[in-house]
């Protein structure tokens, strides 16, 4: 007769722990996923062999020549910066970035904002500045066939900006025609004479920044390119009378505000701190932390006190980001726009909301906190007999890195293989004035490569965290199968890795295959999502929401089971398949205790998390604002994408409790079911504990 799901676990003959007789299951998914690498291997080395990375990481002119390069027709050694002179992004390669606030020419690599950014009074002039207002010279054009400049009006030399000669060019447009119209200047004027910069905006060579020939203003640099400050922007609206102009390199249909172009040149100038603390400082915080919780004696302290310090961080991070509102909105002249005050204000009523939240959860679960505690306990004993499991996140993330690393290698390659398009654009009311710019297009078969890369992605990211995954839980296994636990050290882990790599790779491919799959159909629902989007669908829209959050729930559970599953191989050194029937039977048979004594336990976890992620991103806060607080839009982007990769950072970590907490319980209730009472492995303070609170 078959064994029934709600017959508890029978124990294997001669049981005395995870068993040493392994074979290696699950090998057809070793094969499939070596496979997967080789292909993959295969496709990055016939991208290398016949793409070029810099197609993708210089800027592209519109000619179809890569700046910096000698790629194309032309070229474009001598002038790596593209300066954009339109909003399709067709642009010309020059030598630097004009910078005219007072700076001298050329643009560096930093893209930090420029103090002409922040200037309120455009008529302020100095002996540094290159023109009379810091920001712009309406009279000196950027075209696609270099610089014109109107006679007896520019200000800048003629040769202050060097633009790629472009006379070869098939495409090569300028402001006077062949017959001598001049399609940017109508007439000759000066500063004062407002109507002549008004007819140049709307003539045909500038068109509205839809043309082939633009204003020369104030730029920063970012990745190659020149953008013009946003300073620089509202004083060319200003003069040729227009509300707003275009954002140049954007597409036509991007209305949104400078928003994006700010986070950008934020994180490119906080770069170094951004790594430095959200790599670096949370990996301190977070070996700290989870030395502290190792102690016994300590943990109930360490809990308890980073569930009031978040409190108190978030109601002190709101009060601060209150009391800066209200100072900026005293100040005169204002130097913060009201959209920073206000953001400000709410972001002050969004963290007092978390803290008092969060201060009522805790008073609410109190009694399961204490619970939860308990478990983590047991979990930090064990982690106290084996510090070297505190060493397996650092594997994962090398191993991730250095995967990381390849897979956009190859993807950076494999974006090269596109093929230039020749897009021909019509001046808008002069059909026959046409101008060129290039796009860069993809067949079927880079698509299809694409597409193979990020499953190579998931189903690898996974690979790697089910393989931590495995050895925490058959380190954790092996302490709580074993009757003298004071023999156990770090060399059981070393033990675990080779069984691991030696019998279980197959059932680590087994399982992240399957969340992998998941994982990319979810992609592809997100694409679908984005097109209906475009066509405004609002009842295909919402369709696809309700699949994709049943496709996250779904992940969330296979996730669940797959790591229930890795435990149950971990003791006994079965397959994928009968492990995860295993652990989900034993879980239906206890769902009580599991359910409960989990959940509180990752409730814990998740405190630590937030915990060493505010800290790593209030320690940032005050060295951003302390040394790069002028150069700086808004602290905001650097700081918010800092707390990210802590959280992250600190996730990997705490997963080694999450792991260890989840094995013990699983080993706990497996030793209740095989030996009903008669030999028990749990210590008493553990057996005693699980019953006291199992209810």
């Amino acid at each position: 007769m078959g064994k029934n799901d709600n017959d508890p676990l029978v124990a294997p003959p001669d049981f005395d722990g995870p068993t040493s007789d392994r074979h290696c299951t699950d090998i057809l998914c070793t094969g499939l996923i070596l496979l997967l690498w080789a292909v993959m291997t295969g496709l990055g080395v016939y991208a290398i062999t016949n793409g070029d990375y810099r197609i993708v990481v210089n800027p592209l002119d519109y000619d179809g020549n890569v700046c910096g390069t000698d790629y194309g027709a032309i070229d474009m050694t001598d002038y790596p910066f593209l300066y954009y002179v339109n909003s399709y992004t067709g642009g010309v390669c020059v030598k630097e970035c004009p910078r005219l606030g007072g700076s001298g020419g050329g643009g560096g690599d930093s893209p930090g904002n420029d103090t002409a950014t922040t200037t309120t009074n455009t008529n302020t002039t100095n002996s540094n500045q290159l023109v009379s207002d810091g920001l712009t010279d309406m009279y000196t054009l950027i075209t696609y066939n270099g610089i014109y400049q109107l006679e007896g009006s520019a200000e800048l030399p003629q040769d202050y900006i060097q633009v790629a000669n472009y006379s070869s060019s098939d495409d090569v447009k300028g402001c006077i025609l062949e017959d001598g119209t001049n399609v940017c200047f109508s007439s000759s004027g000066n500063d004062e004479n407002t109507n002549v910069l008004q007819a140049s905006w709307q003539s045909e060579g500038i068109s509205k920044g839809f043309g082939f020939a633009y204003y020369v203003g104030d730029t920063y640099t970012w990745l190659q390119r020149c953008y013009l400050t946003d300073a620089a922007e509202d004083r060319i609206a200003k003069l040729v009378q227009a509300d707003n102009v275009t954002k140049l390199g954007a597409d036509p249909t991007y209305t949104a505000d400078s928003f994006w172009s700010d986070l950008y040149r934020d994180i490119y100038t906080a770069r170094l701190y951004i790594l430095g603390f959200g790599f670096g400082v949370a990996v301190v915080v977070s070996f700290v932390y989870i030395f502290m919780m190792r102690i016994p004696f300590l943990l109930n302290f360490v809990v308890w006190s980073s569930i009031f310090l978040t409190i108190a961080m978030f109601i002190g991070a709101g009060y601060y980001s209150f009391r800066q509102a209200n100072i900026w909105d005293d100040e005169d002249p204002q130097l913060y726009e009201d959209r920073s005050i206000t953001a400000a204000r709410i972001a002050s009523y969004c963290l007092w909301g978390l803290g008092a939240l969060f201060f009522l959860i805790v008073v609410c679960l109190r009694k399961q906190i204490q619970l939860a505690i308990g478990c983590v306990k047991q979990a930090s004993r064990a982690l106290n007999k084996m510090p070297g499991m505190i060493f397996v996140p650092v594997l994962q993330a090398c191993g991730l890195i250095l995967f990381l690393i390849t897979l956009i290698t190859y993807a950076v390659f494999l974006a090269s293989l596109g093929t230039f398009d020749k897009v021909e654009v019509a001046i808008p009311g002069e059909d026959d004035l046409k101008f060129t710019f290039r796009t860069f297009e993809f067949d079927d078969f880079v698509e299809n490569c694409a597409w193979y890369l990020l499953f190579c992605g998931f189903w690898t990211a996974n690979f790697i965290i089910a393989v931590g995954d495995m050895v925490i839980a058959m380190s954790v296994a092996k302490w709580y199968f074993t009757w003298d636990k004071s023999n156990m050290d770090s060399f059981m882990v070393c033990g675990s890795i080779f069984d691991t790599c030696r019998y279980h790779l197959g059932t680590c491919a087994f399982g992240s295959l399957v969340i992998a799959i998941v994982q990319f159909i979810r992609t592809i629902v997100a694409k679908f999502q984005k097109k209906i989007k475009e066509m405004d669908n609002a009842v295909a829209d919402g369709l696809l929401c309700c699949c994709q959050c049943c496709l996250w729930c779904f992940e969330k559970c296979i996730a669940f089971i797959n790591k229930n599953a890795y435990i149950q191989t971990a003791i006994f050194g079965t397959s994928f398949c009968t492990s995860a029937k295993e652990a989900f039977s034993l879980i239906l048979r206890n769902a009580a205790r599991i359910g409960a004594i989990s959940y509180v336990s990752g409730g814990i976890l998740i405190v630590g998390k937030i915990f060493i992620s505010a800290i790593t991103t209030g320690l940032s806060y005050i060295a951003i604002l302390e040394y790069l607080g002028d150069e700086l839009y808004s602290v905001v982007g650097p700081v918010v994408l800092i707390f990210l990769i802590s959280y992250f950072v600190s996730d990997m970590f705490m997963d080694v409790f999450e792991m260890a907490t989840a094995t013990i319980l699983q080993c706990f209730i497996a030793d209740e079911e095989m030996f009903q009472g008669e030999q028990c492995y749990a210590e008493g303070d553990l057996q005693k504990w699980i019953n006291k609170n199992q209810e």
